[in-house]
């Protein structure tokens, strides 16, 4: 038996064959097969348009970066490290020299005879040779006039008071460093100031930069270095944006602020 073909138009003439072609079933039999074909047609379009638009509006809209920061709390470790404090020894102040009396050399001055006090007259060269008091660069009261010196030989010295040594910056203390408001600010505040660098960004870097700075003992952020690079834009921008961090609450050792060492890895990231 041969394969009949429903949808051909010799089908359709051998059903109405001696019928009424006028009738509306005759044209709907005649175009079943236009319409089916049509239908397909219009489903496979609509398919593979479904299919392929969103690949489309992905391929023609750019590319979508996003950054994401991660910053993790120094890891505690066993047991906190305790510095010995060191007692500085002050050494003694040596006794001043003893002086000469002397009296502080003026230059002359000419002057009407009422306008001279007897104390300010010159005094004649036999005065000055009798007198023991010598003529010098400043009046002195001396306490030896036989083995003092006389203070125009002394050179002046202008004594600094030493500078006080920095204390070396606490790995762990007892109470560590804290961010205002905690590790959530902290990563809200460098989520909100950190700018991905957009050399960074084309050449598609991401990785995390890890810095290492130290909370000094009055709060504010110092010392800021790479222990591990990532790029040098990456590296440079993540030193800005812990070098802006507002004053932290400072680490405390013993009951009193102390400097101490902080981690904070960032991690830059492309979407």
């Amino acid at each position: 038996m041969s394969k009949v073909d429903l949808t051909s138009l010799e089908w359709c003439e051998l059903i109405f064959k001696d019928r009424n072609k006028s009738y509306g079933a005759y044209k709907m039999r005649r175009d079943l097969g236009k319409r089916q074909t049509a239908a397909l047609v219009i489903v496979t379009v609509v398919a593979l348009a479904g299919f392929t638009l969103p690949r489309l509006i992905k391929l023609a809209m750019p590319k979508q970066k996003e950054e994401m920061v991660e910053v993790t709390q120094l890891s505690a470790l066993e047991e906190p490290e305790v510095k010995e404090e060191i007692i500085k020894k002050v050494e003694p102040i040596a006794p001043p020299p003893a002086l000469k009396s002397t009296i502080k050399f003026t230059a002359p001055v000419i002057k009407k005879d009422e306008e001279v006090n007897d104390d300010e007259e010159l005094k004649s060269q036999d005065e000055l040779t009798q007198t023991k008091v010598q003529i010098s660069i400043a009046d002195v009261k001396g306490n030896d006039e036989l083995n003092g010196k006389d203070i125009a030989d002394l050179q002046e010295v202008i004594t600094k008071a030493p500078e006080t040594e920095k204390e070396e910056p606490y790995t762990m203390v007892e109470q560590m460093p804290q961010f205002p408001g905690g590790p959530t600010e902290l990563l809200k505040y460098i989520a909100k100031n950190l700018k991905y660098p957009v050399i960074a960004q084309e050449n598609g870097i991401q990785g995390r930069v890890i810095l290492r700075f130290v909370v000094s003992a009055k709060g504010y952020v110092e010392d800021v270095k790479v222990l591990r690079s990532l790029d040098p834009y990456c590296d440079k921008e993540a030193i800005r944006v812990v070098k802006s961090l507002p004053q932290w609450i400072p680490g405390k050792q013993n009951g009193r602020n102390v400097p101490v060492y902080y981690t904070c890895p960032i991690v830059f990231k492309l979407q």
